[in-house]
Order: structure tokens, then sequence, then C-alpha cells
């Protein structure tokens, strides 16, 4: 499920990118091949009621895919592979052309889309994983929304850039395990929506967020970065043991998880959720070859995260710990902590304790 989770973000964007170009985007030759993966999309992101354009679209959208969705093994753990050759410092521009995108989006939407994914998860049944029509709908929705908030070149930033690492095969092979005409049928009605999405896209971002200097938490996060950082460039950022699936892990523990992990999220302050992800940006942008990025960066990373864990009770965040501490078994970390100096991640785990 978290490799789930993964690729559904990036076949997610992957749709949402589409949906701002002309129905001739997609060569004829292709597009039997993209249905499913353009499909899938509309699963892997969510949004509120932005327009009811938007939401009747969406109805119609689920209309013509739910049966191809329904045919999708939601719980393969094909999700939990690269899209293409495991290229870690190319898929890092993808990942940041998301988060730009993300930073960019509304975030009244944000959160209604991450509720959207909290109640779709409580309908999920049958032995693929697959959700209701209804959260079908609304997830669907949610998708168009949040890409109709944002201007269509963060969009086809994002399509270019996941495009670049998935391999041109990943298309006709996700097809290859539905129905073929389900799945150009999904197709079809994708191609209507996003015609309604682009209709209602905004033309320019909104402002951005503000960001709190000479508070407690950032000075809190100075310290933290001071003691941690030697940690932080002995990891290997580089390695692909992140996206291998975790030892033990059943389907559904991770499943409750996320939806923890969801639930936070929709909790959280708008600006303070702004401010991480623009964090986030800035940092890749001075990562070395290692995968590493600056000190002073790791700093504002760090001070953006802990605002945003402060903007929601003690309950919900102590909820995610207790979810992922029920899936991590106690090998991870210590393997983890076997592929540096051990002294330096004691070191980073004490200031953390005292940051927290």
């Amino acid at each position: 499920m978290p490799g789930h989770s993964k690729t559904l973000a990036v076949l997610g964007l992957v749709g949402g990118a589409a949906l701002v170009k002309q129905s001739a985007f997609v060569p004829a030759s292709s597009r039997p091949a993209a249905a499913a993966a353009a499909t899938v999309a509309a699963a892997g992101i969510s949004t509120p009621a932005f327009a009811d354009e938007i939401g009747d679209a969406a109805k119609a959208l689920g209309d013509a895919s739910y049966a191809f969705a329904r045919e999708v093994d939601w719980n393969n753990g094909i999700y939990l592979q690269a899209p293409g050759a495991f290229k870690p410092l190319e898929a890092l521009k993808a990942i940041d052309a998301m988060i730009v995108m993300g930073a960019q989006a509304d975030p009244a939407l944000l959160k209604a889309a991450v509720d959207a994914h909290h109640v779709a998860i409580g309908k999920i049944s049958g032995p693929n994983g697959m959700t209701s029509k209804q959260s079908w709908d609304a997830v669907n929705a949610a998708i168009g929304r949040i890409v109709a908030s944002v201007p269509e070149s963060t969009v086809m930033d994002v399509y270019n850039k996941v495009s670049s690492i998935t391999d041109a095969g990943v298309p006709a092979y996700m097809k290859s395990l539905v129905n073929g005409n389900d799945a150009e049928k999904a197709y079809a009605g994708f191609l209507e929506f996003k015609d309604v999405v682009r209709k209602n896209q905004v033309s320019s971002e909104g402002p951005a967020a503000t960001v709190p200097s000479g508070d407690s938490i950032g000075e809190a996060a100075k310290k933290l970065s001071e003691a941690s950082y030697p940690f932080l460039k002995e990891v290997d950022w580089l390695s692909d043991i992140y996206i291998k699936p975790i030892p033990g892990a059943k389907t559904k523990d991770i499943l409750q998880a996320l939806d923890k992990t969801f639930v936070m999220g929709s909790a959280m302050d708008g600006n303070a959720l702004k401010a991480a992800a623009e964090a986030h940006h800035k940092a890749i942008g001075s990562i070395d070859s290692k995968g590493v990025t600056s000190a002073g960066d790791y700093e504002a990373v760090n001070a953006a995260i802990g605002r945003m864990v402060a903007s929601v009770p003690t309950s919900k965040v102590m909820d995610v710990y207790n979810a992922w501490a029920k899936v991590v078994p106690g090998e991870v970390p210590n393997k983890m902590i076997s592929m540096v100096n051990p002294l330096d991640a004691n070191a980073a785990a004490k200031a953390f304790y005292e940051f927290k």
C-alpha cells in the first residue's frame, strides 16, 4: 500500500496534467494503451466542490470508468516498483514538480481531497481493495478541482517530469491487466472530464505562504538540525531500499496507517502545509550529487514540519505514530541504523526527542 499510494500520486498527477491538454494530446494509437494509466489517475488525488460543473463531469466520468476501476488490483505489489529505470535523482525532479503543484493548489481543496480519501478508504471492500461508486465519483471530482486550482503550466510540468521517468511500455502493460474495452471506455470519459476541468482552470498561482521567524519551533529546529546534520549526510538517499516492501506488513494495517495520516493532514493548518511544501521545494534545489540538501534548507524543512505537527491535536499525531508502529517491525529501524554511524544516529535521535 505505501507503494500503491505513491504510484497513485504519480498516476494522478500524470492524469491531472492530461486534463489541461487538448484531446489530441495523446496520439490515437496510444490512447487505448494509456486508458488504464489515465483513469487510474482519478484515484490518485482528491478535492471538494470547486464548481458544480466539475462535480457533474466527475459523475459522468465515474459512470464511464467504475467498471474499469473495479478490475484494477489495488493491492498489487507492482505499485511499489519504479515506473521505469531506477534513477532517484531524476525521480526527485518529478517529485519536486508535484510538490510545487501541491503548494500552489487551493488549501481548502486539498483538505477536502484528503477528507474524500478518508471516506473512500472507509468504503473499501472486495478482494481488489476498491471503494464505492459514490466515493469514486467524489475522489474524481476532487482531482479535477485540485487541478483546476493551479495554472496549466504547473500541471504540465508535472506531466512532463513524470513522463520522463516512466517507461513507454507501462500504459500498455497496465491495460493488459484489465478488460481492454472497459479501459478504453474509461479513457474516453476521462477526455471529456479534462475538458471541463480545463474550462474552470485558474490562470495564475496564489500568494506564497507566510513563514514565522524567531519562534520557539524555529529555534528548536536549529538545534535539531545542527545535531543531526552529520547523520543526514551519512544516509544513502539514492538507495532503492525506500521502495522495498515493509517486512511482514499487512495491506489492511498499512491502509489504516495511511488513513490516520490523511486525517492528520486534513486537520493541519493550510498555510503551514503550504510553507512546508515550499521549504521542501527549496531544499530539493540545493541537494548535491548524493541527494543531501544544504544545512540551511535542512533546518528550514525541520522547522516547517514542526509547525505542521504543532497545528494539529496531539491525539491525531499519536494516532499516526501508533498506526505506523504497528506496521513497521523493529528490524527496520535497526537496519537503517546499521547503514550509518550509530553514534551520529543516536545523537540525531536525542536531538529529535528534545525537538518534539
